[in-house]
């Protein structure tokens, strides 16, 4: 349990002070270019665009996080009124969210 709440409370952080862009599309296209840092992917996204995520940031060695939650959940924790299935983050801000995730502690 106290990992989702380390999750969400930097999810909270990345959000205040950081630069994310919101929406599949958009974060596929960015992960294409390498553009992003890193993407944070809802449970509920379909399995055909979860593959070409992590695959296209695998090949620009881009970090993936799956969050356990549906996407209106994810887009409930972020403040939104509308379900958000793919959060790609362009500046971390203060948020040690990447860090986390690629040292596996999350």
């Amino acid at each position: 349990m106290s990992e989702v709440v380390r999750f969400e409370s930097e999810l909270k952080t990345l959000l205040r002070t950081g630069k994310v862009i919101f929406g599949t599309r958009k974060s596929l296209k960015m992960a294409k270019n390498g553009k992003v840092k890193m993407i944070i992917i809802a449970s509920t996204l379909r399995q055909d665009l979860k593959d070409d995520i992590k695959t296209y940031s695998k090949l620009s060695n881009i970090p993936v996080y799956e969050y356990g939650g549906s996407a209106y959940d994810l887009g409930k924790l972020c403040g939104k009124p509308f379900m958000i299935s793919t959060i790609g983050v362009i500046d971390p801000g203060e948020s040690k969210l990447i860090e986390q995730i690629k040292e596996g502690t999350q």
